[in-house]
């Protein structure tokens, strides 16, 4: 299909205002992780002061994002245009409530990662290039959450795949090739598909910029193969999500480095694919999602499902967080499958919870190898006996994983289950509260197996992390558990944040507007 056409004076398309000094906040923090990543890599013959400017600058990245979500909660989406075109010929950063939580949640389990991997990576993996890898990693994953271009979408998409086989192979262990292979190849063929999808979607409309898309979408709709647009869509972002049937891919690759790189990749890449499959399914092909909303409700059940029952079967820790990993995308999915505000700010509460819940359970993994001498469930045991502390913590884990009160977990799928039964779906109402009862079950195994029962053997400690830095795992660890307890205990503003983002998703003339302050462009 031929673009459309139009006769556009490109001229009157420059910008010839100043751009005021808040919009440079939706542009801060992605130009931040590149300049530091770009500064750490030249410092890499100085390892230890690469690691000590790392940290303050994830602090910073953390405030600077602080700062976006506070303008934006204030003030509404606000967007920062690139080379001073005007939407859409420039390239437009375009930051709404969803996209500036989710950013902000990322950064605050990046910096928890960044002090935990002062324990976790020693000077060698540093010389590799661990810290300018992991900005990298943060460019990507700001960049997609920020950008109001779907191509800008696909390169942010591009820069966080990049930066993660730089770390899944850090060390190049046997084990961590053959996982970065599996994990290469599934997320290549889904970038190949979303590009594809990007080409039809740029023929069809003559435009890559998602507010323009959002209102050219319901003119065209008799005309352009939308569906098709959906279904692609659809198919790619699930494979970055690690959705049924599209999945193995995870827990073969995630056990496989280093476990700050694991509780990194858990916590932050399978959520870009949510963000991006909920940004393009709700705001920009509403009426292809409602369409497809019971092929996406099976994959849904299926994913939590298989990701519960593959968390009961495994007997490698790392494996089996990467099954609750899977099980969790499944409720999102369902949330995305329901729409409304209901099932989308459900969506947006659980990958909230999530990506903070899912970094610790890594983290928490590395100290239960730490602790008992490796990561096999047959040879643990013991762990309450060495420390009441962190057995304690690391149930208040579990819980929210199970998505029990009173930690962040249980709301967002009390509220996936009651927009399930109010829509009459209750077959998915159903496989959410079955997954929570089997991951349940899979936990309760972990606990009894790793912390109540004796020792099989006297345990051989595993050196991750040198003397005298305690504080370097403890830390970070118990800085994410208590946002999960937080979450959990006074959840009114996190859901306040959640439904206005899931409304402003739902109906976007404020992202619209912010945009194109003047109407749409022709």
């Amino acid at each position: 299909m031929a673009a459309p056409t139009a006769t556009v004076d490109l001229s009157a398309a420059l910008i010839t205002a100043p751009v005021p000094i808040g919009h440079w906040l939706a542009i801060l923090p992605v130009a931040h992780c590149i300049t530091l990543g770009a500064v750490l890599l030249m410092l890499r013959a100085y390892p230890r002061l690469q690691a000590w400017l790392a940290i303050p600058g994830l602090a910073a990245l953390a405030l600077i994002d602080a700062a976006l979500l506070a303008k934006v909660a204030a003030d509404g989406p606000l967007t920062m245009v690139m080379g001073r075109w005007l939407p859409p010929f420039g390239i437009a950063f375009t930051v709404d409530l969803f996209g500036a939580l989710m950013a902000f949640t990322a950064a605050l389990a990046a910096l928890a990662g960044g002090i935990y991997a002062l324990a976790d990576i020693g000077e060698s993996g540093r010389r590799y290039g661990f810290f300018p890898l992991l900005m990298l990693l943060m460019a990507g994953v700001t960049g997609a959450f920020l950008t109001g271009d779907i191509f800008n979408l696909y390169v942010w998409f591009e820069v966080l795949l990049i930066s993660s086989f730089g770390l899944i192979i850090l060390g190049s262990e046997r084990e961590q090739i053959d996982g970065a292979l599996k994990y290469a190849v599934l997320n290549l063929i889904a970038t190949t598909l979303f590009l594809v999808g990007v080409g039809v979607l740029y023929a069809a409309f003559g435009t890559l910029n998602m507010a323009d898309i959002a209102a050219k979408a319901g003119d065209l709709r008799g005309t352009a193969p939308l569906m098709t647009l959906a279904s692609l869509f659809l198919l790619a972002f699930g494979m970055k999500a690690a959705a049924f049937p599209v999945n193995f891919w995870l827990p073969a690759a995630y056990h496989t480095p280093r476990i700050v790189v694991s509780a990194l990749f858990a916590g932050l890449l399978t959520k870009v694919g949510i963000y991006a499959l909920i940004r393009v399914m709700v705001m920009l092909l509403p009426m292809e999602r409602q369409e497809l909303s019971l092929v996406i409700a099976l994959a849904a059940a299926a994913t939590i499902v298989v990701g519960a029952l593959g968390a009961l079967a495994e007997n490698d820790i790392r494996r089996l967080f990467g099954y609750v990993v899977i099980s969790g995308i499944g409720n999102m999915l369902a949330g995305v499958a329901l729409g409304g505000l209901g099932g989308i700010s459900g969506a947006v509460f659980y990958a909230l919870h999530s990506m903070v819940l899912m970094t610790a359970l890594y983290l928490a993994a590395g100290e239960i190898a730490r602790r008992g001498g490796g990561f096999s469930l047959s040879a643990l045991g013991g762990l309450y006996r060495q420390s009441g502390g962190f057995t304690a913590l690391s149930l208040v884990l579990f819980l929210a994983a199970c998505g029990l009160p009173p930690f962040s977990g249980f709301w967002p799928k009390v509220i996936l289950v009651k927009a399930s039964l109010d829509l009459g779906v209750w077959w998915l109402a159903a496989s959410i509260l079955l997954g929570g009862f089997l991951t349940t079950i899979a936990f309760g195994r972990l606990f009894l197996l790793a912390y109540w029962r004796p020792a099989p053997i006297a345990p051989t400690p595993i050196a991750l992390r040198p003397p005298g830095a305690r504080w370097r795992t403890g830390l970070p660890l118990a800085a994410l558990t208590a946002l999960v307890v937080g979450f959990g205990i006074l959840p009114e503003q996190l859901l306040a944040l959640s439904q206005s983002a899931a409304a402003g998703l739902a109906d976007p003339q404020a992202y619209l507007h912010s945009v194109f302050p003047e109407g749409r462009a022709p």
